[in-house]
């Protein structure tokens, strides 16, 4: 995904070409120097196994030297990809500077790719090193929401605005996996997929914006709602998703993981559930500023049948898997469960 996203960004990007070219070499540079630790990794499991069978690496009986090494290079490639803080720097400006169908793809897919490999990978080959530190990676995951939605609540463009809104969420979501609860875990998975869908909802309404009143400046924007009835409905909808509204499939991930959270320790799910609280804060005001006021200059056509198509389906699947979350719930638990048999082989 990484070189197809470069020249995505690279070639159909926006704003001056030079500064584009600095974000994306930026993001290049990051993500390859992690993914080089993660192939140092793989490479050595395989010379002790001689297998890339997942059962087979999960059975290794790595000393715990050999755990914290190849811990600590997952992670470096993971905390990159999510990312979480100190290693996020390049994320605002490629979310930004990248055409929307590569921010829609980064964000809704390449980062949730990580999540992912933490609980196949990570957590089951070197579980040692995650329980016995756990408390500082689900820190570094706390931090992330914190400091996300701080430089959210600053941001006067609308897509980095919804760049620092995700580097808050995905840092709840990976804080719930590093829990080794299978709350927290079943939680990191649901919201996953959640977050998926609204921030690429959130992604492609921005551009809808962007296309018709030419500009990203959320100070330029304003009076949509007298214009386009519907479209602010359904903007609205994805607004409250985001900030996990009760009813939305994103609440039932979001409440999962601070349960898991809270499990480990009351007041980092406290601390957690500030990404609600600040997200509610800043999302609405957002919408404030963008959608509502006097009429805007600019004549705003309401959206298109493929344009609402989209929004439909997103809004549709978001809705449905709030009230009725148990397919997902079924789907993933079974794996979790057996996942979890791998972390604690050694207690």
């Amino acid at each position: 995904a990484l070189i197809p996203i470069y020249f995505i960004a690279l070639l159909w990007g926006n704003g001056d070409a030079e500064a584009r070219k600095k974000a994306v070499v930026k993001f290049f540079i990051y993500t390859f120097a992690g993914s080089l630790f993660m192939l140092i990794a793989f490479i050595y499991l395989y010379q002790k196994s001689g297998s890339f069978l997942n059962l087979n690496l999960y059975r290794l009986n790595l000393s715990d030297t050999e755990q914290f090494w190849i811990f600590l290079a997952f992670f470096l490639a993971y905390a990159i990809k999510i990312p979480m803080i100190p290693f996020h720097t390049w994320q605002a400006d490629v979310y930004q500077k990248a055409p929307t169908a590569g921010t829609m793809l980064l964000s809704g897919i390449m980062l949730k790719m990580a999540i992912y490999s933490i609980v196949r990978w990570q957590l089951p080959i070197a579980p040692k090193p995650a329980q016995e530190y756990m408390h500082v990676f689900v820190g570094l995951g706390i931090a992330g929401v914190i400091y996300g939605s701080i430089l959210a609540l600053k941001q006067k463009d609308l897509k980095k605005l919804l760049a620092y809104s995700s580097l808050a969420h995905v840092g709840l979501i990976a804080a719930g996996a590093y829990t080794l609860t299978l709350d927290g875990l079943r939680g990191a998975f649901l919201q996953m997929i959640a977050h998926g869908f609204v921030v690429v909802g959130l992604f492609f309404a921005a551009e809808v914006i962007n296309r018709r009143l030419n500009t990203g400046e959320i100070a330029e924007m304003g009076g949509i709602r007298v214009q386009t009835p519907k479209f602010t409905s359904m903007f609205m909808i994805l607004v409250l998703a985001s900030v996990a509204l009760p009813g939305t499939f994103n609440f039932i991930g979001e409440f999962e993981v601070l349960y898991g959270l809270a499990q480990t320790n009351i007041w980092i799910a406290v601390l957690g559930g500030t990404t609600i609280i600040l997200g509610a804060f800043y999302m609405l005001r957002m919408f404030q500023h963008v959608m509502l006021g006097e009429r805007h200059k600019i004549t705003f056509a309401d959206v298109t049948l493929s344009e609402g198509t989209v929004f439909v389906v997103i809004i549709g699947v978001l809705l449905f898997f709030g009230l009725y979350p148990k397919p997902f719930v079924d789907l993933v638990t079974p794996a979790l469960k057996q996942t979890l048999i791998y972390i604690n082989r050694f207690n």
